[in-house]
């Protein structure tokens, strides 16, 4: 299911967590050649994704919200 993403914080290891409008959180790493998310590095790229839609697996397995810091 698609989800907007709202905001962003790091998870313990530094890591980018999109949150997402369903409650859900997703990693979203620049971790080239396996996932190309250059925005995800920069505070304009990450504000610039706000709005955008990402496959939540979370809400297909019918999970319940994640904490957020």
């Amino acid at each position: 299911m698609q989800q907007a993403i709202t905001g962003f914080h790091t998870d313990s290891e530094g890591h980018w967590v999109a949150q997402l409008v369903c409650g859900h959180n997703q990693h979203v790493r620049h971790n080239p050649p396996w996932q190309e998310r250059p925005w995800v590095v920069t505070p304009e790229g990450r504000e610039g994704m706000l709005g955008s839609m990402l496959e939540c697996k979370k809400c297909d397995q019918g999970a319940p919200k994640d904490e957020r810091p």
